[in-house]
């Protein structure tokens, strides 16, 4: 069995931390002047254009693109065949959210508690996902999540016989309330099926998938195309100025649910829709270790 020691998830979590709030992944670059190729309202095209010029300048000066650096979210994929050593894993993925926050001098904003709200000081704790793969190696993806755009979120647990039509209106409908509060263009992450909590987590997962990466499923991709193409007739566009950019894209999860329940989860993305990730590999255990 291979291991790996904290000491190295911790130095990749701080890494992962500034990484993901400083930096803006070549998808939504590649995205961002796609859409300004086709806006059509002047307003529209000089939003995208200060937002790639933003961008440009946090990745150069090594500042966050957004004062809102998020709540820590840290999906992780453990393999099976992995052994964490020198400490306890989760303690370990806090410290470096910890670190990172600290040494990259992005905002502190979580509290203790929803309604004594004092600040924990330090961004911590982390919301962390895990799962069991195959393997031995350790896949750590930071998606630091702003509240702008999480307070616009959204699940609803319709019957069966509602369809999809009613599921389509949903999603569409809590894009229009949202308008500009998420900070437009953004990337509609939906998560359909599974119980309330698994559809919830599976639309925060589907903001993970790169920016013109499609469903494998053929029927799902054709609906994320047309919810997409929906979502930018609303004409909030960027920053809600108008235009036909309102969404980057629509990113859809699917997992089988009960024969009573159609869960389905919206949760949305501003245009940074930030994340990183690592692939940490395992190594066999030296002499001494043994």
């Amino acid at each position: 069995m291979k291991e790996i020691h904290v000491n190295e998830i911790i130095s990749a979590v701080e890494r992962l931390c500034i990484e993901a709030n400083c930096i803006l992944n070549q998808d939504v670059v590649n995205a961002l002047n796609r859409a300004l190729d086709v806006e059509e309202s002047s307003q529209g095209r000089e939003v995208l254009q200060q937002l790639l010029i933003n961008a440009e300048i946090a990745a150069k000066e090594n500042m966050p693109i957004c004062q809102d650096t998020g709540m820590a979210v840290l999906f992780i994929e453990a393999g099976q065949d992995l052994h964490i050593v020198g400490g306890d894993l989760s303690e370990a993925l806090n410290e470096g959210v910890r670190r990172g926050y600290e040494k990259g001098f992005l905002r502190k904003s979580i509290v203790k508690d929803p309604f004594n709200r004092i600040n924990t000081g330090d961004n911590t704790p982390a919301v962390i996902h895990y799962e069991m793969i195959a393997g031995d190696k350790l896949v750590i993806t930071m998606a630091p999540k702003g509240f702008g755009s999480e307070n616009m979120g959204a699940i609803k647990m319709f019957k069966p016989s509602d369809g999809l039509a009613a599921v389509k209106n949903f999603i569409v409908e809590t894009v229009d309330k949202a308008g500009p509060n998420p900070c437009p263009p953004i990337v509609v992450g939906v998560g359909l099926g599974g119980t309330m909590e698994k559809a919830a987590y599976l639309a925060k997962k589907a903001l993970l998938r790169p920016i013109g990466e499609l469903n494998p499923a053929a029927e799902y991709a054709q609906l994320e195309q047309e919810l997409l193409t929906k979502i930018n007739d609303l004409g909030i566009g960027p920053q809600g100025f108008g235009g036909r950019t309102t969404a980057l894209a629509v990113n859809i999860e699917v997992f089988p649910t009960h024969i009573a329940g159609l869960p389905a989860a919206v949760n949305i993305n501003c245009h940074v829709t930030r994340h990183r990730q690592v692939i940490l590999e395992g190594r066999t255990p030296s002499c001494e270790s043994l």
